[in-house]
């Protein structure tokens, strides 16, 4: 196995003369192209942590930043948007609702459409087109207007809608990547790393908005209080600076090669992925010769056949409702809450501007107040959680930090809800509700919502892994809509912020059920992605594809039908049909014993046999040629391959062609 791999790696070119020794026999050429992909997968996985793992994570990881900056930031800037837009310097239940759910319900359609697309062009193609979005859309909210036609909450909400469409397309985009070139040692600290700059991108979020607050006090301080018009430079600048490490990181995103795993088991272009896996492990670059000829494999190919037969194994349907509804219940509470910090901090006094302030000193107070405690909340919690995770789980695994994560996250909700209104009688309890607020975004970050990121990424086979992702993110973002719009509609029942007590307690009965969700997936670590699969590995190239992308059955040796081709290039050689009316032109020279056992099937015939006959000819300067055998064919092959490549196809994929010797 390591023979036909080694000698293969000693060019970046992909020329068809690199091909691996061919072993004798029916299944040779299968057998070597089998064993050449599997040292390939066995050379990323026990790859050593290099510089192309970091740049792996930092270029992924720059769009999680961004994308958790986009989405959080509007925490902050609704708040802002009221103050200037607002009837009464506040939005309505609905207008907040409205920008605030455009988002998740854009990022579900861009996670399923960009996973989908991902298992069918490529990781590489798709990577970058949804920062293009992200970058395009965040730029849009950042130079809304507002006029007589159209209200600017309509616009930005039509702005978040396309741009949570790319940031839908980074999850599937940036798990699959990350998994797929990881080593099978550190993958889970490598996923966690990339997911881990969603809490920085929070953090940011809360600090630039702070840094606009202060850098505009003065001139806040001065405005008239009915129009507050630096408020209206401070949202901008806060919504319109996300667009910035996206820019910053978009070219890398374009360069990025594609996976050797997409590469070999989707493309089916073993050759070329074994290059790719030796040149990115040693020289962190890759190189594609648009010139060579790509030999193409017999593969499981991904078909909507091929899906439902796969995913109506329950193993692997059980194993998708888990990840797909442990992201449901998680995100309802991670989305409900980091979405609505502010009403959750107002409501307990916490940072709430002074009763006797009055006019812009209280704007500035509020929005100063807001600020710090978003910041006081990521530090607290989700940093320190997200952390906290990348230390342990390639040694813990995925599945008992999960169900760690929801049990603790069932008791504290259980405690907040219940003793909601004890907490907030006195100072101290206001004190230890924030306590434990901060607790539950440890333990969400400590937990599935880090877990649920990582498990979706490397439980499928490559060619459904980006899809199945999509499915189960898809399936987060929709528990994020149905916090949203519930939060929305019934936290102000009974009074303002009176039901949010009942909230947290609807939040513990949906943590309870995701420690049941978990029991239905498995453990992933230290576990290769083809082994997690579940797919038999031995044998998972049974073929090559022929020009036609029909397969050459195993059976016939591909070596012996290129060989024939060769012989008719330089006989000139004429097929005739096999058939009880039909008369060789000459006597055969085939043997019966010779005869082959079986023969290439063309795709319109039920049983077709072709005898090859061939004469002599003379060539231009009146010297005879005639092949004798494999040897002379051999040293025809190179220029005949070449020559004939058009013949091949279609030779190879509409005649039989016997084996005989000549």
């Amino acid at each position: 196995m390591a023979s036909s791999y080694v000698a293969d790696k000693r060019s970046t070119s992909s020329a068809e003369d690199q091909l691996p020794a061919l072993n004798k026999g029916p299944h040779g050429n299968a057998y070597a192209l089998d064993e050449k992909r599997r040292a390939a997968l066995a050379e990323i996985d026990s790859a050593k942590f290099s510089w192309f793992h970091v740049k792996v994570c930092m270029v992924a990881g720059v769009g999680f930043f961004t994308d958790a900056y986009d989405i959080f930031a509007i925490n902050i800037a609704s708040t802002m948007l009221g103050y200037v837009y607002g009837p009464g310097q506040a939005l309505t239940s609905n207008q907040d609702l409205g920008i605030k759910v455009a988002t998740p319900v854009g990022t579900l359609v861009g996670q399923l459409l960009f996973g989908w697309l991902a298992d069918i062009v490529g990781r590489k193609r798709m990577y970058g087109v949804e920062l293009m979005l992200i970058i395009i859309a965040t730029f849009g909210q950042a130079m809304s207007g507002h006029g007589h036609a159209v209200s600017i909450i309509g616009v930005l909400v039509v702005w978040r809608f396309i741009m949570g469409v790319g940031i839908g397309g980074d999850y599937p985009l940036s798990a699959v990547i990350s998994s797929e070139f990881a080593s099978t040692h550190l993958r889970g600290r490598l996923m966690t790393a990339v997911f881990a700059n969603q809490g920085w991108g929070q953090f940011s979020a809360a600090l630039i908005g702070f840094i606009l607050v202060v850098a505009f006090k003065s001139a806040l301080l001065n405005d008239d209080p009915a129009v507050l018009a630096h408020v209206d430079f401070m949202w901008r600048l806060l919504i319109g600076l996300g667009c910035v490490p996206g820019a910053v990181a978009l070219y890398f995103r374009l360069t990025i090669p594609e996976t050797p795993r997409f590469t070999m088991d989707v493309e089916r272009n073993v050759k070329q992925a074994a290059q790719d896996v030796d040149n990115f492990l040693t020289t962190g670059s890759y190189h594609v010769d648009p010139d060579a000829v790509v030999l193409r494999v017999q593969a499981p190919k991904a078909s909507r056949k091929d899906f439902a037969a796969y995913f109506s194994q329950w193993k692997n349907l059980k194993l998708l409702i888990g990840t797909s509804y442990s992201w449901f219940a998680l995100d309802i509470a991670f989305y409900g809450l980091g979405l609505n910090s502010s009403i959750i901090l107002t409501a307990i006094g916490f940072g709430s501007p002074s009763s006797s302030l009055h006019g812009t000193a209280k704007v500035f107070q509020n929005l100063k107040n807001i600020t710090i405690g978003n910041m006081i909340l990521s530090v607290a919690g989700l940093i320190p959680g997200y952390w906290a995770t990348f230390l342990v789980i390639d040694r813990w695994g995925r599945k008992p930090i999960q169900l760690m994560g929801f049990t603790m996250l069932t008791i504290l909700f259980v405690i907040m809800g219940f003793a909601y209104d004890k907490l907030n009688a006195s100072e101290s309890g206001k004190n230890a509700f924030v306590f434990l607020y901060c607790l539950t975004n440890f333990f969400q970050n400590f937990g599935p919502n880090t877990t649920t990121f990582i498990v979706p990424g490397e439980a499928f086979p490559t060619r459904y892994r980006s899809t199945a992702h999509g499915i189960s993110a898809a399936s987060g973002k929709l528990g994020a809509i149905v916090a949203q719009v519930g939060f929305g509609k019934l936290v102000n029942i009974g009074g303002k912020s009176a039901f949010v007590k009942h909230l947290l307690e609807i939040f513990a009965f949906f943590m309870l059920t995701g420690i049941f969700s978990t029991l239905l997936i498995e453990e992933t670590n230290q576990r290769s992605l083809e082994e997690i699969s579940g797919e038999n590995q031995e044998g998972f190239i049974n073929g090559v594809a022929s020009a036609d992308r029909d397969a050459v059955t195993p059976e016939i040796a591909p070596l012996d039908i290129e060989l024939q081709l060769v012989q008719m290039h330089t006989k000139k050689a004429e097929l005739v049909p096999a058939s009880p009316f039909s008369e060789p032109s000459e006597p055969s020279q085939v043997r019966p014993e010779d005869k082959p056992a079986d023969t290439l099937r063309g795709p319109q015939e039920e049983n077709p046999q072709l005898v090859a006959h061939s004469k002599g000819r003379q060539s231009a300067d009146g010297k005879g040629a005639r092949t004798a055998g494999r040897g002379n064919a051999g040293d025809h092959r190179g220029e005949a391959r070449r020559a004939n490549e058009e013949k091949m196809k279609d030779v190879a994929g509409g005649f039989g062609v016997g084996r005989s010797k000549l």
